[in-house]
């Protein structure tokens, strides 16, 4: 792919290392005046500079006083990270001298960079497709080894193969089918129905395949919503400081002290849980009280995982009626250290001791069974789409179903087919960016930071 020759499009810098102090700062220039910006602020060190290779210079205001030195590295266009000419001066990490060096690119006549600007170019310019453009966000907020793992894959184009790949094969089929619609004079061979059938199910089959992994993504980004709920002194704040390794939340042996939800995220196995501690149950006149234990409902119902935990040393309270939820659930019995009442004798569950630290290993492999997030159930790939992903590939997978259906009688309107074709077609060029997604474009990369 070449860059987008655009002479009148702006140049941008933006700082691209985090806000704060440290050792190294980043500030990066883009656009066709690039190398322009970059000699007024280094008396002609980035014109002359070696592509790709770092030279030592000095950043000069207006009337020749230093303001910082460092290292300035040029990209020239089309092989750079935009596509188009780029400059990246690598200097001290303070806040002022960063900023300063930032205001000199931009008194030299750079525009400040808008979120997701550069990326965005990357992607108009053919360096990246639409889901790559999207992996970087996801590469830059993974927090955990698998998440980190879907969004290497995304990065590297494997989802945009899939669906391309997919792409093709459909517009192949839609054209076949339209070239039988236009000439039914001719001869068409008896199998030409079957074998359009069959090529639209193998597309149907890509389509299904990738939005069994909508849940998977979903983890990846938001994590696991696991809710800790039970009656109140069970130890369900224990529990979350113990799984958490620090004292998040208070501890007491007074009923009520947790009025309302607390929530945090753990790595477990490469997963992220989003643990959410709640309000004991029970029946309140307490009305602050009562509205955490409202809240925990809420929690519960909206929960993927919940671990209800009870007090393993006393009896074994009644079944109480519970909010109306599809997550998998894990009885966790606490203060095992205490003794165990007879009355959990034959109950199934996991023992743990929070005073002691005793049986969290059991209550970590419990949870990952019980999710079935092993390494080996994520597949070698780890293709996770988002939301955006699954939005057009149920479009997809519905105009396929209805093309499916018309293909299945050939003396109907076939023209109707060649219609839901053409729209699965434009549904799956959405999601690696093949068809005109302007609007979708401005959504996408504000949320990306500034600088990347």
């Amino acid at each position: 792919m070449h860059a987008i020759s655009d002479p009148s499009r702006t140049t941008i810098v933006a700082i691209a290392t985090p806000v704060g102090v440290g050792a190294v700062s980043l500030v990066r220039i883009s656009g066709p005046r690039a190398l322009q910006v970059a000699d007024l602020a280094t008396a002609g060190k980035a014109s002359t500079s070696v592509p790709r290779a770092a030279r030592y210079c000095h950043i000069r205001d207006e009337n020749g006083e230093i303001l910082d030195d460092g290292l300035l590295t040029v990209f020239r266009g089309p092989n750079s990270y935009t596509g188009e000419d780029s400059v990246e001066f690598t200097g001290h990490g303070g806040m002022l001298v960063t900023r300063e060096v930032l205001s000199r690119f931009l008194a030299c006549g750079a525009t400040a960079a808008g979120p997701g600007e550069f990326t965005q170019r990357a992607f108009l310019n053919g360096k990246l497709d639409l889901t790559q453009a999207e992996g970087v966000m996801d590469l830059i907020s993974a927090q955990t080894r698998l998440s980190l793992r879907a969004a290497r894959s995304q990065l590297e184009g494997t989802l945009g193969r899939r669906t391309t790949e997919a792409r093709d094969m459909l517009l192949e089929t839609l054209a076949h089918l339209e070239a039988w619609i236009d000439f039914p004079e001719e001869d068409i061979d008896p199998q030409t129905g079957v074998l359009l059938r069959g090529r639209v199910g193998s597309v149907l089959a890509v389509v299904d395949s990738l939005l069994s992994t909508a849940d998977q993504g979903r983890v990846l980004r938001e994590g696991v919503r696991t809710v800790i709920f039970g009656e109140p002194n069970v130890g369900k704040s224990s529990l979350l400081n113990r799984l958490l390794g620090f004292e998040r939340a208070i501890v007491s042996d007074i009923a009520g002290t947790t009025r309302d939800t607390i929530e945090e995220i753990i790595n477990l196995h490469g997963i992220p849980l989003r643990l959410v501690d709640t309000a004991g149950m029970r029946e309140s006149d307490d009305r602050i009280e009562a509205e955490g234990i409202q809240r925990t409902v809420r929690q519960i119902e909206a929960a993927d995982l919940l671990l209800e935990i009870a007090d393993a040393s006393g009896p074994r309270p009644a079944d109480a009626a519970s909010p109306a939820t599809s997550a998998k659930h894990i009885l966790v019995l606490n203060k095992t250290d205490l003794g165990e009442h007879p009355s959990w004798a034959e109950v199934s569950a996991v023992r743990i001791s929070c005073d002691k630290g005793d049986g969290f290993e059991q209550l970590s492999q419990a949870i990952s069974d019980t999710l079935h997030f092993s390494e080996a159930d994520w597949g070698e790939h780890a293709v996770a789409i988002n939301a955006r992903h699954q939005a057009s590939l149920q479009m997809a997978r519905t105009s396929l179903l209805a093309a499916l259906a018309l293909l299945e009688d050939l003396s109907g309107d076939q023209e109707l087919a060649a219609i839901d074709l053409r729209e699965a077609l434009d549904a799956l060029g959405e999601i690696p960016g093949k068809v005109d997604t302007e609007d979708l474009l401005g959504v996408i990369f504000s949320s990306f930071c500034i600088g990347k």
